[in-house]
């Protein structure tokens, strides 16, 4: 019997080694996370809030009776009526514009949609390091939008 030493292929040592090198890797990825985007977490933050304003709208047609999103710039959290909060990211800056009316003390203010899809009218600012959000209500027909601001 002979040995042919001429043969193409891998030892164990090595399949162990490059093993080893992408284990260690894989944990060094791994560690870090997932990747996490400011930009993309205002964009996320505002679009939730909008969806909470066309809710309440939706609402105050259905149940035939005013209904407020209520926007509390302490707690850093929103609500519609008496339903429980939601929290706002906790590195965004945020701004809210509405009537005088519907300001309840200094941190805290709404936007009212009437029972014919009319509202308070007013607006909502997201921002962060990169630039910021605008969430418009029209007054007059209560609808949503969002917006880079100016």
């Amino acid at each position: 019997m002979t040995w042919r030493t001429d043969q193409a292929g891998f030892t164990l040592i090595e399949m162990v080694v490059v093993l080893a090198i992408l284990g260690v890797m894989l944990l060094l990825i791994a560690g870090r996370g997932p990747p996490v985007s400011h930009g993309l977490t205002a964009r996320a933050a505002a679009g939730e809030l909008a969806a909470s304003l066309r809710e309440a709208r939706s609402r105050a047609i259905l149940e035939n009776r005013p209904v407020s999103l209520i926007v509390d710039l302490a707690k850093r959290h929103y609500r519609i009526g008496d339903r429980p909060p939601a929290e706002l990211p906790p590195d965004l800056a945020v701004a809210l514009f509405t009537v005088r009316s519907e300001t309840r003390n200094a941190t805290e203010a709404g936007i009212r949609f009437e029972p014919d899809g009319s509202s308070t009218g007013g607006r909502i600012e997201l921002g962060d390091g990169s630039g910021r959000l605008q969430i418009g209500v029209d007054w007059l027909t209560g609808g949503v939008s969002v917006a880079d601001a100016p």
